[in-house]
C-alpha cells in the first residue's frame, strides 16, 4: 500500500498560532543574528540509532488474532480479501535504480536482519540480480509521483521493475485481490529525499510485499496504520509477520480457516498474551470517520474543507466511542490543521489530544508529536522551563521509537528553550547535538538551516530584539 504524504510530513510547527502572538509578523520579520544560530558549512557527521528495541505489545492473543484478520483479509479501501497470501519459499532482495541513496544499504540490512530475528521470516539479500523476488527500486520522487501522485512510496505486486509497473499499472498483474499466492514484488523508493524517509518507506514497504497489506487506524503499536506515528517495525509488527509466516498457514486459505487456528499459533509466536488486562480499542470505526479524516488530510481539498472534515471527524469519535487513539488523532489533526487557519481552535486541540493520548498505554511516540507542538507554544510565550519539560519528557520515547527528524527538532528547541533561561553554552552543545540527527532526519542541508531559523524565530527573545532595532 502507498506510504502516504499527508503526515510523513508533519512538523510543521505551531508557527501560525505564534504568529498570533507576535508584535512583529514572522514572516516579515528580519533575521537576527543573535536570535537565529548560524549554519556552519561543516555539518557535524551523520548520527544513527543502533539496534531498534521496541516496546512490548499490550494486546491480549484475542485481540492480537482480530487484527491478523483485519490486517490480512482486508484492503485499506474496506474491500474484503478472499485468500490469505503470502511468499511459499525464501524472499530475496536485490536493489536497483540509479544514485540509490548511500544509508539505504545499512538501513535495509538492519530490516532484513530483524525480519529475520524477530519475526523467523527467511529473507536475505540475493546473490545475484536474478535470483531475487523483491526488488527495491530507487528513483527521483518526481518520477514516482507522476504515476501515485500522493504516494511517498509505495509497492505493488507481480513486477520487477519501475518499467514493468508503468506498462501494467492498469493491469490485474499488480492487483492484490487478484493473487492466490505472492511470488514476487517491488517496492518503489525516491532516492532524493532524506535518509530517514528512505529508511521509513523500507520498512513500511517492504513489511507490506511480505505481510499485511491492511492499515488500521486503531492500532496505536504499528506502522500498519496511517497515522504515520510508527517509523520502524514495532513488536506488533513482528507478531503479525511471525504469525503470517507460521508453517500452520498457507497461502490460499480463507478467513474462517486462518481464524479457526489462529489461537493454536499464537500461542506460539505470541506467548505470554493469554491474559491480562486487554487494551481498550474502542469500536470499529464507521466509515465516516475514515471519510472525514481522509478528506482532512488527503489531496485536492481546501484549507477551509479540511478543517470542517477534521471538525467531523471528532464529533464521530466521540459519538461512536472510538476510544483514545482514533478521538486523540481527530483532534490532533484538528489542531494541525487549524493553524494558519483558525488559530483558536489549535491550542485546545493539542491538549485534548494529549490528554486522550494519556489515557492509553503505548502512545507515548502520539504524546511526543502533541508536546512539539505545545513546546512550540511554551516558548513563543517566553516560558522556556515549561518548553524544557515538555521536551525532555518526549526524549526518550522519540529516540526509542527512532525518529530523527522529531527528535532533531526536539533538541533545536531545548536549545532555544535553554537560551531563554539563560544557560548559553548548555544550548549550543545541545543545538550542535541535533544537528547530527537533523542530517538522518532532514537530509538538506538547507533545510536544516530552515529548521533552525523557523524554531529560533519562534521566542520572544528574537521578536524583542528585531522589534527594538
Amino acid at each position: 500500500m502507498p506510504k502516504t504524504k499527508p503526515l510523513r510530513i508533519a512538523l510543521t510547527l505551531f508557527l501560525a498560532l505564534v504568529a498570533g502572538c507576535a508584535t512583529v509578523p514572522l514572516e516579515d520579520a528580519p533575521v537576527e543574528r543573535r536570535a537565529t544560530p548560524a549554519l556552519s558549512t561543516e555539518l557535524p557527521a551523520m548520527k544513527a540509532f543502533g539496534t531498534a528495541s521496541p516496546a512490548p505489545t499490550r494486546r491480549t492473543r484475542a485481540q492480537l488474532a482480530a487484527d491478523f484478520l483485519d490486517l490480512s483479509f482486508l484492503m485499506e479501501n474496506g474491500r474484503a480479501l478472499q485468500r490469505f497470501t503470502r511468499f511459499e519459499g525464501p524472499i530475496r532482495v536485490a536493489v536497483a535504480g540509479a544514485n540509490t541513496p548511500p544509508t539505504l544499504s545499512r538501513d535495509l540490512s538492519s530490516l532484513l536482519g530483524r525480519m529475520r530475528r524477530e519475526a523467523g521470516i527467511d529473507i536475505a539479500p540475493a546473490h545475484s540480480f536474478e535470483a531475487a523476488n523483491l526488488i527495491v527500486e530507487t528513483l527521483p520522487r518526481r518520477q514516482l509521483q507522476r504515476y501515485v501522485p500522493q504516494a511517498a512510496c509505495f509497492v505493488v505486486p507481480n513486477v520487477g521493475s519501475w518499467r514493468e509497473f508503468v506498462r501494467n499499472r492498469r493491469s490485474r498483474l499488480v492487483d492484490w485481490s487478484t493473487l492466490s499466492t505472492r511470488t514476487s514484488a517491488a517496492v518503489f523508493i525516491p532516492n532524493d529525499v532524506s535518509p530517514q524517509e528512505v529508511r521509513d518507506c523500507l520498512h513500511e514497504e517492504i513489511a507490506q510485499a511480505v505481510g499485511p497489506l491492511n492499515d488500521l487506524y486503531r492500532l496505536n503499536d504499528s506502522i500498519f496504520n496511517d497515522d504515520n506515528f510508527h517509523m520502524v517495525l514495532t513488536q506488533f509488527d513482528m507478531i503479525m509477520l511471525r504469525t503470517a509466516y507460521a508453517p500452520e498457514l498457507q497461502s490460499g486459505m480463507t478467513r474462517q480457516q486462518v481464524a479457526a487456528i489462529l489461537p493454536s499459533v499464537l500461542a506460539r509466536t505470541a506467548p505470554g498474551r493469554s491474559g491480562g488486562r486487554s487494551v481498550q480499542t474502542g469500536q470499529v470505526a464507521p466509515r465516516a470517520w475514515v471519510d472525514a479524516i481522509e478528506t482532512a488530510l488527503g489531496p485536492g481539498t481546501s484549507s477551509r474543507r479540511r478543517v470542517n472534515a477534521a471538525q467531523r471527524a471528532v464529533q464521530i469519535a466521540q459519538s461512536s466511542n472510538l476510544g483514545p487513539v482514533r478521538e486523540g488523532f481527530s483532534f490532533y489533526a484538528l489542531g494541525r490543521l487549524s493553524l494558519g487557519q483558525q488559530a483558536e481552535l489549535a491550542l485546545p486541540a493539542f491538549v485534548t489530544a494529549g490528554q486522550l493520548y494519556s489515557q492509553m498505554p503505548g502512545t507515548e511516540i502520539h504524546r511526543a508529536h502533541v508536546a512539539v507542538q505545545l513546546a512550540a507554544f511554551a516558548l513563543s510565550t517566553g516560558n522556556g522551563n515549561a518548553a524544557l519539560r515538555l521536551v525532555d519528557d518526549s526524549l526518550p520515547a522519540v529516540t526509542a521509537a527512532q525518529n530523527a527528524s522529531l527528535l532533531a527538532t526536539l533538541l533545536m528547541m531545548k536549545a532555544e528553550a535553554l537560551t531563554l533561561e539563560g544557560r548559553p553554552a548548555e544550548a549550543q552543545a545541545v543545538r550542535l547535538d541535533s544537528l547530527g540527527w537533523a542530517r538522518y532526519g532532514f537530509g538538506d542541508a538547507g533545510e536544516i538551516r530552515a529548521r533552525l531559523v523557523e524554531i529560533a524565530s519562534v521566542s520572544p527573545e528574537r521578536r524583542d530584539t528585531t522589534g527594538d532595532r
